[in-house]
């Protein structure tokens, strides 16, 4: 092949010779300078001699202070291997393909630049010592660019996965619904979804094509129904009290509302049961049960799970000694109870394990400082919304003062003490205990001995004197004389 034939397989000029013989040094500078973002001329070594920078950008960035310099030396460690394959190549007679390289900069990021480099031969007094011209092209722009195109993919991808999600769980919601949900196109009043409930609610006839919602409807509701997706689409939301399904004759509150998806709208309706008469009447009772639990003679609370009050009567506020129900709204019922941090966990902990408490005795401590024996049943309702705790508290006072005319009477059983617990501090209880024991075995010495005191102080191990003591402070018998 032919030098000419391979420069046209190459593309480069025809007539190279003809036109550009005769140029000024200034002029092919110029060239040079234009066909690139950086020119640096090479001696065969590899060495900078002279070099152009298009921008003062790279000037301020130092690369001016390459020219002395081998351009491997101003190049990373990694990219050295490219430079010398490319001077190698090029005083070859090759044409090597660009390659890019990473120059150091002293701000700490590297100047990627794409070089081609060519050798220039020379002629006169320098000929035989080729010239290396490395045409440079500055990658920041492609790299700023390809790294947007990163970034705005990692975005769509982030935008899509989010969607995903979304999508998921409201796909999951709309089919563990309990309530049936059905969407219809806004123009047609065709099905275009339905949840399970919906489709057990209307059977295999929704399946058709061309099911529309007025034909699950006995023929009396369907009027309303129309009337209901008119309301929808001028205000975008509709409530039709009932409608009469023709399956079953069940009745059904239906709440639409209108959306839009893209370029078409479409109808969400959802399908609740009317309320029978009954729960009409439990509705009706809701006022009179409240008013009723205001005028009790017994104190009760409601609180969250947590014993925060959310409801008292009035006999509560008088318990307490609080004047309005904001008083104590939002606060603990630890707050008046009669041993702070203990009678709340107590309840609570048992409300939660079994349901309900029964009979619980304590304290209820008042604004003011006074105090009130009282007994407490409890209940949780976890099902309601929100869940929440609800506590009756009767006042025991008048019918302990009863019970106790001349002082406490001393437990004579297990059970008779435990109920204690609550109302008498612990050293209290300890003390009644040990004084019952000290009764009953004087009680029953006195029988083994035949009522011989004497005998029976021997028995316990006491002195006559200190017998006649504990006779007097248990009231067991009358008096001994001095004599005795």
């Amino acid at each position: 092949m032919t030098q000419g034939a391979q420069k046209m397989d190459l593309g480069q000029f025809e007539s190279a010779g003809a036109l550009l013989s005769g140029l000024e040094p200034a002029a092919v500078a110029d060239l040079l300078s234009a066909s690139a973002d950086i020119v640096l001329v090479l001696d065969a070594k590899g060495r900078i001699l002279d070099l152009s920078l298009v921008s003062s950008e790279l000037v301020n960035l130092g690369c001016r202070d390459w020219q002395g310099q081998a351009l491997s030396a101003t190049v990373t460690i990694e990219s050295r291997t490219k430079v010398e394959t490319l001077l190698k190549e090029a005083l070859a007679g090759q044409h090597p393909a660009p390659r890019q390289v990473n120059h150091p900069l002293p701000t700490g990021i590297d100047l990627a630049v794409s070089y081609r480099v060519v050798s220039v031969p020379r002629a006169g007094r320098h000929a035989g010592e080729p010239l290396l011209v490395a045409l440079g092209r500055d990658m920041r722009p492609d790299m700023a660019l390809q790294q947007r195109l990163v970034s705005a993919q990692v975005s769509m991808e982030r935008d899509y996965w989010r969607l995903r999600h979304v999508e998921t769980r409201y796909r999951l919601l709309f089919q563990q619904a309990s309530e049936p949900v059905l969407i219809l196109d806004a123009t047609s009043e065709k099905i275009e979804e339905a949840n399970p409930a919906a489709q057990a609610l209307f059977g295999d006839a929704m399946r058709k094509s061309s099911w529309v919602l007025a034909d699950g409807l006995e023929p009396g509701s369907v009027e309303t129904l129309r009337e209901a997706f008119v309301r929808v689409r001028t205000s975008g939301r509709a409530e039709v009290p009932v409608v009469r399904l023709a399956r079953g004759g069940e009745e059904y509150k239906l709440s639409l509302s209108l959306f839009r998806q893209e370029t078409s709208s479409s109808f969400l309706v959802r399908l609740s049961l009317a309320r029978t008469a009954a729960g009409q009447a439990r509705a009706d009772q809701g006022p009179q049960l409240a008013e009723l639990l205001q005028q009790a003679p017994d104190a009760f609370v409601v609180t969250d799970v947590e014993g925060r009050v959310l409801q008292v009567n009035r006999a509560f506020l008088d318990l307490t000694q609080a004047a309005t129900d904001d008083m104590v709204r939002g606060e603990s019922l630890d707050r008046w109870l009669g041993r702070s941090g203990v009678d709340l966990n107590v309840l609570v902990s048992n409300l939660r394990q079994h349901g309900s408490v029964r009979l619980f005795a304590t304290q209820l401590r008042g604004e003011h400082g006074g105090t009130t024996d009282v007994e407490i049943s409890a209940a949780s309702a976890m099902s309601a919304t929100p869940p929440c705790l609800g506590f009756t508290i009767r006042d025991i006072g008048r019918r302990l003062a009863t019970e106790s005319a001349e002082g406490r009477e001393l437990p004579r059983s297990p059970d008779q003490m435990t109920e204690l617990v609550g109302r008498v501090p612990l050293k209290d209880i300890v003390r009644d205990t040990t004084d019952l024991i000290e009764q009953l075995c004087i009680e029953a010495a006195l029988k083994l001995t035949g009522d011989n005191r004497a005998s029976a102080a021997e028995m316990l191990g006491l002195s006559r004197q200190s017998l006649y003591v504990k006779l007097r402070r248990f009231g067991m018998g009358d008096a001994p004389s001095d004599e005795e």
